[in-house]
C-alpha cells in the first residue's frame, strides 16, 4: 500500500472513523479550477482524492461524469495535464493521498512504464483503471508497485468469489465496492445489500473497502459508513461544481464535504 494512503487509514482505524473520498473530472468546470477544488475538498475533511482523467467514452460513467468528461477534453485535459494538476497540488499538500480514476486508453497511449513512473514522480498514490480486468494486469500491477502506487480495483453485485479471490490477491490501497447495478449517479442505493455483501469481501480482501455509486448525501453516507471503510461520492458533487458560479468552486467543494464529514463523525462517534 502507498504509505500516504496507508497512513490515512491507519489514523482512521484508531480513530474509529471512515474515509471521506470525493471524486472530480480533472479540468472540469475549468482547468485553472481543478487544484482548487482539491484544496477545498480537503479543507472540507476529505481524507483521499480521487481525480477523474477525462476520456471520451467513460461506458461506467452516467449522464453527470459524461458530460464533465467533455467539457474537460474540450478544454484540452489530458492525462499530461492532469499529472501536472497533481504536482501543483503537491505544492501545497504532501500528506492527503490522490488516486487517479479513469479508463486504459489514455494510459496505453502515453505507455505504461512512462505513466507509472510519471505518476509517482508528480505525487500519485493509486490508479483505478475501470476497464483492466483483474486478471489480465498483474504486471501492471507489479508495475505500479515497483514505482509506489496502488493498483485499486471496482467490485459489483455481481462479482463473483472468482474474481473477488483475484482482486484481493493483487489490489493495493483499497477495494472500491460499486454498490448497485449501473453507472455513476444511478440511484436505488440499497444499503441493506451493501451490507451483506461487504463481508463477502473481507473473506477476500485484506486492503480497506470503499463503497460509492449511488451516495449522494449525507444521510446515505452514514448509512454506507456504517459497514465500509469508505465513502465515495462522485456524481452530486460534480453536478454542484456545474452549477457553481465561476470562482467559487473551491468554496462549494469545501461545503459539500464538510456536510458530509459531520455527520459521518458523528455517527462514527456514536457506534463508538
Amino acid at each position: 500500500m502507498s504509505a500516504r494512503i496507508a497512513a490515512v487509514f491507519e489514523t482512521l482505524k484508531t480513530q474509529g472513523r471512515q474515509a471521506l473520498i470525493p471524486y472530480v473530472t480533472a479540468g472540469d468546470p475549468a482547468p485553472a479550477a481543478t487544484v482548487g477544488i482539491l484544496h477545498g475538498l480537503v479543507a472540507g475533511g476529505a481524507d483521499i482524492l480521487e481525480l477523474g482523467v477525462p476520456f471520451s467514452d467513460p461506458m461506467a460513467d452516467g449522464p453527470v461524469i459524461q458530460k464533465a468528461s467533455e467539457r474537460a477534453l474540450a478544454q484540452g485535459v489530458g492525462l499530461h495535464e492532469v499529472l501536472a494538476m497533481v504536482r501543483d497540488f503537491r505544492r501545497d499538500d504532501a500528506r492527503t493521498p490522490v488516486v487517479l480514476m479513469g479508463y486504459a486508453n489514455p494510459v496505453e497511449c502515453y505507455g505504461v512504464e512512462a505513466f507509472a513512473r510519471d505518476a509517482a514522480a508528480a505525487g500519485v498514490d493509486g490508479v483505478l483503471i475501470v476497464d483492466y480486468p483483474p486478471e489480465e494486469c498483474e504486471t501492471f500491477a507489479a508495475l505500479l508497485k515497483a514505482a509506489g502506487l496502488d493498483l485499486i480495483f471496482l467490485l459489483a453485485p455481481t462479482s463473483t468469489e472468482a474474481r473477488m479471490a483475484t482482486v484481493g490477491r493483487i489490489a493495493g490501497g483499497y477495494v472500491y465496492y460499486v454498490s448497485l447495478k449501473g453507472v455513476t449517479g444511478a440511484g436505488h442505493l440499497d444499503t441493506a445489500e451493501v451490507g451483506r455483501m461487504i463481508p463477502r469481501i473481507r473473506q477476500h480482501v485484506r486492503v480497506p473497502v470503499g463503497v460509492g455509486f449511488g451516495i449522494r448525501d449525507a444521510e446515505s453516507a452514514v448509512a454506507v459508513a456504517a459497514v465500509s471503510d469508505a465513502v465515495v461520492i462522485g456524481s452530486k458533487l460534480v453536478q454542484l461544481l456545474e452549477a457553481a458560479p465561476a470562482g467559487r468552486w473551491a468554496e462549494v467543494a469545501r461545503d459539500f464535504m464538510a456536510s458530509i464529514r459531520g455527520p459521518l463523525d458523528a455517527a462514527s462517534a456514536a457506534r463508538r
